[in-house]
């Protein structure tokens, strides 16, 4: 069954969280010639799902967290809903996407695929991607960064994050596998933006549980130390590298 990790910390997903670029759904849905209905799978606070939406009469977006979806975007077009990813209410053959962004490695693969087999029209597409740690020009702050996510929450991660490390080559994934491409996010961020996305990760949350104290906040203070006057009102740019498996289902 897929987790809930992200319910503790919903509004800093929301307002921290990046959003994806545009050239990624612009290559997925060059192999979906029918573009009636969607499904975004673990839809979070509806990033991807809003995305979706200009491109198809109707966007289903589910997440297992009420709270994330409490924080999403409403579109006319898309309509969320509480559900697990393994098991949903919907019709047999109703999807001509199904989409997963960050969040396929939380899932049960084989409940999943059976899943998608069922709900998925006769030769839809799967698209899954995730993203990994930002990156900037500033050396110092991505030593930091790497120190954070490996010495000090680098325990405090769940065992299903090695796929996302691995940037999803080794995940599970039984679909007629499709050309994939690597992209890139990229943001402009204050100083006070990199520990609010930090706050966001899960090994934060299990962090804290265990010792009674967020350790963003020891870090918070680094990074105004390290953070480059030169970055000005603009921001410093950041960049997440992005990859994608992507398949079609065969039934």
């Amino acid at each position: 069954m897929s987790k809930d990790l992200f319910s503790k910390q919903a509004s800093a997903y929301a307002k921290y969280r990046p959003s994806y670029p545009a050239a990624l759904f612009d290559y997925i849905l060059s192999f979906v010639p029918s573009r009636q209905i969607a499904w975004d799978c673990a839809t979070g606070n509806g990033q991807a799902a809003l995305s979706l939406a200009p491109y198809f009469d109707t966007v289903q977006a589910t997440d297992v967290s009420e709270k994330q979806l409490q924080q999403a975007a409403p579109a006319n077009n898309i309509h969320y809903s509480v559900s697990t990813a393994e098991q949903t209410p919907f019709p047999d053959n109703s999807f001509d996407l199904v989409t997963v962004a960050q969040a396929y490695h939380w899932f049960n693969f084989d409940a999943f695929a059976k899943e998608v087999k069922r709900v998925a029209r006769p030769g839809g597409i799967i698209a899954v991607w995730g993203y990994a740690i930002p990156q900037c020009q500033d050396a110092r702050l991505n030593e930091l960064i790497l120190h954070f996510y490996t010495a000090i929450v680098g325990s405090y991660w769940d065992a299903e994050r090695a796929y996302v490390d691995a940037w999803y080559r080794d995940i599970p994934f039984p679909y007629d596998e499709l050309p994939a491409k690597e992209f890139s996010i990229t943001v402009s961020w204050q100083a006070a933006d990199l520990p609010g996305y930090l706050n966001s990760w899960s090994s934060v949350q299990h962090f804290i549980k265990a010792n009674g104290y967020n350790p963003v906040d020891e870090i918070a203070a680094q990074v105004n130390a390290l953070w480059p006057v030169t970055a000005g009102e603009a921001g410093l740019p950041f960049s997440f590298p992005v990859f994608l498996r992507l398949g079609r289902i065969i039934k």
